[in-house]
């Protein structure tokens, strides 16, 4: 009696590495998608405590656009020059400014089409978490931050650029957020 081929131990772990990167992702997409508790009502102190002590205000992030749709998707808008992550319950993750390249999109629906880990920018700056969503006027549109965290240096005069630079936290954040198919609204 023939005595079965026993599968080697690469298959066996590759077979285990691919269903437990399934299982994450299945999770991932389920928590992104469910309710978000509402904060905490903080205790606010009295009038005298708070005049003994003021404490400093953040700027206010401005409120997503109204023109930008609705669940969860990306909006960027160009004349503020910032970013919006939106959950599919319509509340901001994350907001920050960018800095736009020299081909700005179209105001519309975009979906995210490519990503691209790290490449050098038309620019010569070496960039990461590249993801593309866009095409104007032949050139290419995503967003992708500076592998150094360095702002972009002054596009020479005539050059066509269609990276839209983060800051490298930002950067990596809309890369996490971002996945294939992911839609981004661009507004005025």
């Amino acid at each position: 009696m023939p005595v079965p081929a026993r599968l080697p131990s690469w298959a066996w772990v590759t077979g285990l590495t691919v269903g437990a990167i399934a299982a994450v992702t299945v999770l991932a997409v389920q928590a992104d998608q469910a309710p978000r508790p509402a904060p905490a009502a903080a205790a606010r102190p009295s009038a005298p405590a708070a005049r003994a002590h003021p404490t400093p205000t953040a700027p206010a992030t401005p409120a997503v656009p109204e023109d930008s749709g609705t669940g969860r998707r990306i909006v960027y808008s160009v004349g503020q020059k910032r970013v919006w992550l939106v959950d599919a319950s319509d509340a901001t993750r994350r907001s920050f400014t960018v800095w736009p390249g020299t081909v700005s999109p179209d105001p519309g629906t975009y979906t995210i089409g490519g990503r691209t880990e790290s490449t050098t920018g038309s620019d010569g700056v070496e960039v990461e978490h590249i993801v593309y969503f866009a095409i104007q006027d032949g050139i290419t549109v995503g967003f992708s931050n500076a592998v150094d965290g360095s702002s972009p240096p002054p596009a020479a005069a005539g050059a066509k650029t269609g990276g839209i630079r983060l800051h490298k936290a930002d950067g990596a954040a809309v890369w996490a957020f971002a996945t294939p198919g992911t839609e981004v609204r661009v507004v005025t």
